[in-house]
């Protein structure tokens, strides 16, 4: 099994890239102060789909070289903490139509805010359920998720 890069594959990781770059550029230096519920759903989605990306290379990688598998699976969990915290920032930010910010005291804890808001709640639990089943307890609240090998 060739591990090479087929010439006729499109790589459209880049592009994403490229992309974020061009966005952080345009939007961000004369945008608001305040990230946008719109923007961190957006973010999370992101994230989420970079969560797929890397599970699928490290449950592909992990048998064949587990030296490579591990930072691969590491990788995977740190993206997972940060769609977790992009996750409850979204729930902290200003409402989209009144621009107040949620009062945490009175809003009930995980509970979404309804229709467009559980969209990201219904992503995020998708995404919790693989972790659930692709990650230990142990690795996700470990202060150093990849294991060296040599």
């Amino acid at each position: 099994m060739s591990r090479t890069h087929s010439p006729t594959a499109q790589d459209f990781v880049p592009f994403a890239t490229a992309a974020l770059d061009f966005h952080r550029a345009l939007n961000l230096p004369a945008g608001p102060l305040v990230t946008s519920r719109a923007e961190l759903d957006a973010l999370h989605a992101h994230l989420v789909s970079l969560h797929g990306l890397l599970d699928a290379h490290a449950l592909r990688t992990g048998d064949l070289l587990p030296a490579e598998g591990d930072p691969l699976r590491a990788a995977r969990t740190r993206i997972w903490h940060a769609a977790d915290h992009l996750h409850a920032a979204y729930h902290a930010a200003p409402q989209a139509d009144s621009g107040e910010v949620p009062d945490p005291d009175v809003r009930r804890p995980g509970l979404p805010e309804g229709a467009p808001g559980l969209t990201i709640c219904q992503r995020h639990q998708r995404t919790a359920h693989l972790v659930r089943r692709r990650t230990t307890p142990a690795n996700l609240h470990a202060p150093f998720t990849g294991l060296v090998r040599r």
